[in-house]
């Protein structure tokens, strides 16, 4: 019989952690490695400088956010440019498109 059943997450096994690729880690850790380097060098006791300070991490802790029928916000967000920004071209293949050939009788 041969039959084969693939499970549905079977592409976890190439992440890591199950979620996440190594440049969307690396992205996360340099934005968690930027408010760390923020909270120690600007004076966080006004509100302004500590949401300042704490950006970067919400930032890319937004765009690395597993989201369910996508990987994460960040290949979203590069579909919906690439959607945007790119010319459509839709195939008419309705009830009356004949693929450029002629009826053969």
């Amino acid at each position: 019989m041969n039959r084969y059943l693939i499970p549905a997450n079977s592409k976890k096994s190439l992440y890591i952690f199950g979620l996440f690729t190594p440049k969307e880690l690396t992205l996360f850790a340099s934005g968690v490695g930027t408010t760390l380097l923020f909270l120690m060098i600007l004076p966080v006791e006004q509100l302004t400088f500590a949401l300042i300070a704490l950006l970067p991490a919400l930032i890319t802790g937004f765009l690395v956010m597993p989201i369910p029928n996508y990987h994460n916000m960040m290949t979203v967000i590069k579909s919906m440019f690439e959607f945007f920004t790119t010319r459509q071209r839709f195939v008419w293949k309705g009830w009356c498109y004949n693929s450029g050939e002629e009826e053969k009788k």
